[in-house]
């Protein structure tokens, strides 16, 4: 499982190992059911402390988007992915609305925020 992490980001590790397991998961590319690699293994493979994919594990756990099956490990569960879908796009909307409140703050135009979307949807590919 490939999961990107960033020092520098800002964001907390375990909640970019969360997110993109989340991403996975209601893209489909993890099925219901489908064993997740231990956390031991996800924390050797992504060079961090057992800890972080621990309590990624347990807020993805919480969120109802893996369960816990004791002595066996983490599953993915069964996720309503429209409502799973609502609430990225949700999340989103809340990041784009904060991005034009500081682009209206600063006299940016939408024009170059349509450009500057643009590129960063580009650069993902």
């Amino acid at each position: 499982m490939e999961i990107i992490i960033s020092n520098s980001s800002g964001v907390p590790i375990y909640e970019q190992i969360k997110e993109q397991i989340k991403v996975k998961i209601v893209s489909n590319e993890l099925q219901a059911g489908e064993l997740l690699p231990s956390i031991r293994t996800l924390a050797k493979d992504l060079r961090c402390s057992v800890i972080t994919t621990k309590n990624a594990y347990e807020e993805l756990v919480k969120d109802g988007y893996v369960r816990n099956v004791p002595s066996k490990g983490f599953y993915v569960a069964e996720v309503n992915k429209e409502v799973a879908h609502e609430e990225q796009l949700n999340k989103i909307e809340g990041l784009l609305d904060s991005a034009v409140t500081i682009a209206k703050m600063n006299n940016i135009s939408k024009k170059t925020m349509n450009e500057m979307l643009d590129i960063l949807y580009e650069e993902e590919k």
